[in-house]
């Protein structure tokens, strides 16, 4: 029975610690300031150490036996640390308890000399609240010295062997309820390793612990060492260990260094850019144009410059060549007008026109003249068809004298229609004297 009851423990014990390897794998790791930061929360730990009926709330002469005889112990627990300051874990406890000289007897006397007892814990199990005390250091994110308490309840299965008592009763193995309270300090190693150092006392829920009835339930204590493992990723801090204050104080630091560099940063910016915008706005070559909007820096004093700063380019001196119109350069030009015909009713120029206009182009060329021509009709038709007339015919005499070789841009074609009449148009001599193309020298 008892080792089917060691063995059940054992599986729930395996399980409760694979849940917990499973759960921190789950983490993930953050270094940005404050941001969430995962912790290591589940650990286990190893220790051994002295067991003896004897503790701080019995002396000698208070309890069953006078004289505690120390023998080894061993155990371990697995830990979830719920908050920096709180965790729970289930302590597991086994070895032997050992005193002599029974207060049933008189001191001294042989038969207390003789008396003793030999109480073999097979196995106890026990939840406790650890509580650690001093986790709240302002300097130091990672304490390396943690005192801590612990409290709970427990089970145990015991074996009591007395001699030398004969009112004593050896019943063999029992199990029953005790209740464990302890203290102990905490020394980090390393980031996942912590020293373990404790003392327990166990108030056990019976009187016969060591195998006699006394007035009052028995206790044992348990002094131990060992070495506490967190479980976990390695980057992660232990929750138990960590110093939130600390924590605080450091990334605020960080973060006000970081703000007094940006600020310094900023300020040399701005002088840089106080500088650049002075150099910009400069006129370091006198022009009157500032350097950034110069394209051409660095020109002489005095300099006349255009609005990108570049120095304006002198025109060439306008030569203007007096034209000198002769009486006979007139005759070309009236005879002309005088034999200029056009079909009726029509621009074409006829073929009988076409010497006097060749002397006019002639002329044009070779003396470079200007030349304006000012077509005019009767008023016989419409307003807008004398006015459309004029102007083609002007611009046929135009288009002769270019294809005979005069410079068209020197020849200016304007048509007037009826507007300008120099006869009568109510007799056929005024009407034709009205039908004209003026020719004007320049």
């Amino acid at each position: 029975m008892e080792l089917k009851f060691t063995r059940s423990t054992l599986a729930i014990s395996a399980l409760f610690f694979s849940t917990g390897v499973y759960a921190q794998s789950a983490y993930q790791d953050t270094t940005e300031r404050f941001g969430k930061e995962t912790f290591r929360t589940w650990s286990i730990g190893l220790n051994g150490g002295m067991l003896t009926h004897y503790t701080p709330f019995n002396g000698p002469t208070n309890g069953d036996f006078r004289t505690p005889e120390e023998s080894w112990g061993y155990g371990g627990y697995i830990k979830k640390q719920i908050l920096p300051g709180f965790g729970i874990q289930a302590d597991f406890l086994a070895g032997k308890v050992r005193g002599y000289q029974s207060n049933l007897y008189p001191s001294p006397s042989q038969a207390q000399n003789n008396s003793r007892f030999d109480t073999r814990i097979e196995w106890s199990a026990a939840i406790s609240g650890n509580f650690t005390v001093a986790n709240l250091s302002l300097n130091r994110k990672h304490n390396v010295l943690s005192p801590y308490l612990t409290g709970g309840a427990g089970y145990m299965s015991y074996n009591a062997v007395t001699s030398g008592i004969a009112s004593a009763q050896n019943e063999g193995y029992q199990r029953n309820w005790f209740i464990p309270v302890g203290a102990g300090f905490k020394f980090g190693l390393s980031k996942g390793i912590n020293l373990d150092l404790g003392y327990t006392v166990g108030f056990m829920k019976t009187t016969r612990f060591d195998g006699v009835a006394g007035s009052t339930n028995d206790r044992f204590s348990y002094a131990h060492g060992g070495f506490e493992f967190a479980l976990g990723k390695q980057k992660s801090s232990q929750l138990q260990n960590y110093s939130a204050l600390a924590a605080l104080r450091e990334q605020s630091a960080s973060e006000s260094a970081e703000l007094r560099a940006q600020i310094a940063t900023a300020q040399a910016n701005r002088l840089s850019d106080q500088q650049q915008y002075a150099s910009d706005l400069g006129d370091s070559d006198g022009d009157g144009v500032a350097n950034k909007f110069d394209k051409c820096p660095g020109t002489p004093a005095n300099t006349t410059v255009d609005g990108a700063g570049c120095p304006l380019k002198t025109p060439a001196p306008v030569i203007t060549q007096r034209v000198i119109v002769t009486e006979a350069d007139r005759r070309v030009v009236n005879e002309a007008i005088k034999n200029l015909e056009f079909d009726l009713g029509k621009s074409t120029i006829k073929e009988s026109s076409d010497a006097t206009l060749n002397r006019v182009a002639n002329l044009l060329t070779q003396k470079n003249f200007s030349l304006t021509l000012a077509g005019h009709t009767d008023n016989t038709g419409s307003s807008e068809l004398n006015l459309r007339l004029s102007k083609d015919r002007a611009e046929a005499v135009k288009a002769y004298l270019v294809s005979q070789g005069a410079n068209a841009s020197r020849i200016e074609a304007t048509g007037y229609g009826s507007t300008q009449p120099i006869a009568s148009n109510k007799t056929a001599a005024g009407r034709q004297k009205n039908r004209r193309v003026e020719f004007s020298l320049l």
